[in-house]
C-alpha cells in the first residue's frame, strides 16, 4: 500500500523542494522560470526566508515519498519580520541579488528591489491582521483539497500562539486563488492604492 500524502512541518531537507514549487507557480499559479533568469530569486523572495526565521509556521504538503509538493509558509508578526528580514536574511542573499541603481526595467529587476526593502510588507492599516502568509502547490496536487490542509495547519499553529487574524497579498488578477481564498473565510482587505494586488484577511478561529 502507498503511503498516503499529508502535511507536516517543513524540514530542512525540503530546502530545494520548497524552491521549485514556489517557481513553478510564481507566474499566477504557473511556471515561472521564463521570467526570471536566476531561479533562486522568487524562492529566496517569497518561501525561504519564512523557513529560515519563522520555521516554526513553515509547513509542506508530503507526497508520502518524502517530496514536498506544496508548502505554507509564514509569520505571525509581520513587522518583526520584516525587520528580522532586514537584519538577518538580506545579508546572506544580498551579494546574489544586488538591489537595483535604476528604475527596474524587467520583472526581475522588480523582484530584487522588492527584496530589498522588506519594509513594504508593514501597511498600518492592517495592524488588526498582524500575522500573513503565502500558499503554494504544483498544479498536480491543486483542487483535491491539500490546500484547505495546509491552510488549516498554520491557522491552528497561529491560533495557539494567540494570534487573532492573518493577511495575504495576492496579484488581482489570479483569480483561481481569489476562489480558494473566498471558499476558505477570506474576506478583501481596505488598502490605499494596492497596486496589482488585492488583500484579504481572516481570523485565525477555524470557525471563521
Amino acid at each position: 500500500m502507498d503511503p498516503e500524502p499529508g502535511v507536516r512541518p517543513y524540514r530542512p531537507s525540503d530546502h530545494d523542494d520548497v524552491a521549485d514549487v514556489c517557481v513553478r507557480t510564481a507566474d499566477l499559479g504557473c511556471d515561472s522560470r521564463h521570467l526570471y533568469p536566476d531561479p533562486a530569486l522568487m524562492p529566496t523572495l517569497f518561501a525561504h526566508p519564512y523557513c529560515h526565521l519563522e520555521p516554526g509556521l513553515a509547513f509542506v504538503l508530503d507526497d508520502g515519498h518524502g517530496r514536498a509538493v506544496g508548502y505554507i509558509v509564514g509569520t505571525a508578526n509581520t513587522a518583526r519580520f520584516a525587520s528580522d528580514f532586514r537584519d538577518r536574511w538580506l545579508p546572506l542573499v544580498a551579494d546574489r541579488f544586488p538591489e537595483p541603481r535604476e528604475t527596474p526595467a524587467t520583472r526581475a529587476e522588480e523582484m530584487m528591489s522588492l527584496l530589498h526593502h522588506p519594509e513594504r510588507m508593514v501597511l498600518p492599516v492592517l495592524r488588526d491582521y498582524p500575522a500573513h502568509l503565502h500558499i503554494d502547490l504544483l498544479p498536480a496536487w491543486q483542487r483535491r483539497g491539500f490546500g484547505r490542509e495546509l491552510m488549516r495547519t498554520f491557522l491552528t499553529a497561529l491560533h495557539r500562539r494567540g494570534v487573532p487574524a492573518v493577511h495575504l497579498g495576492m496579484v488581482t488578477a489570479n483569480t483561481p486563488a481569489r476562489a480558494f481564498y473566498d471558499r476558505l473565510g477570506f474576506h478583501v482587505l481596505p488598502v490605499p492604492d494596492p497596486g496589482d494586488l488585492t488583500y484579504l484577511g481572516r481570523s485565525t478561529g477555524l470557525a471563521g
